[in-house]
């Protein structure tokens, strides 16, 4: 048997390629896993609901329901405080978020004595009607968000919000 003897420039050749596929390795690997991550992850936000109330306290006047979301952002985890504007009209559940869409003040449940049974945003005068549609001619030019809602064994659960069709 014969060994075949590597020259110096064949040795070279192998320990630069065997640095740069090391080095490219290093740097296409976190952008990949930033690539692929989410497809790798289970659904982290699609189903989150919180229980926020039972059915029974609702009423057909609106009510404000106070609640906390967990929410992950990297390592660090929280719990933001929201809250919602909720009431039944016949079988369904309205649950609308607090927050004006002119600029983000929070709306209060028929407080203005000149609009009885309206959202009114005392930052700039907007008012809102009982099902979120903002009032022609104030400052609000879309409605009040709607909270995704399920009922489970009693409890109501909100999800995130949505737009508000009307």
């Amino acid at each position: 048997m014969s060994k075949k003897d590597i020259s110096r420039r064949t040795f070279l050749n192998y320990m630069l390629m065997g640095t740069g596929g090391f080095l490219a390795a290093g740097m296409i690997t976190p952008m990949a896993r930033f690539a692929l991550d989410p497809a790798l992850k289970a659904d982290a936000g699609g189903g989150d609901m919180v229980a926020v109330t039972t059915v029974d306290q609702l009423t057909s006047e609106p009510q404000r329901f106070d609640f906390k979301v967990k929410v992950t952002d990297g390592w660090y985890k929280t719990e933001i405080p929201l809250s919602a504007w909720v009431y039944t009209e016949g079988d369904n559940i309205i649950a609308l978020s607090p927050i004006c869409k002119h600029l983000g003040c929070t709306v209060q449940w028929n407080t203005e004595p000149s609009k009885e049974n309206h959202f009114f945003c005392p930052c700039h005068f907007g008012f809102y009607e009982k099902n979120g549609k903002n009032v022609p001619n104030t400052p609000p030019l879309a409605p009040l968000d709607k909270y995704a809602y399920e009922v489970k064994e009693g409890k109501l659960y909100l999800g995130k919000p949505e737009p508000n069709p009307v």
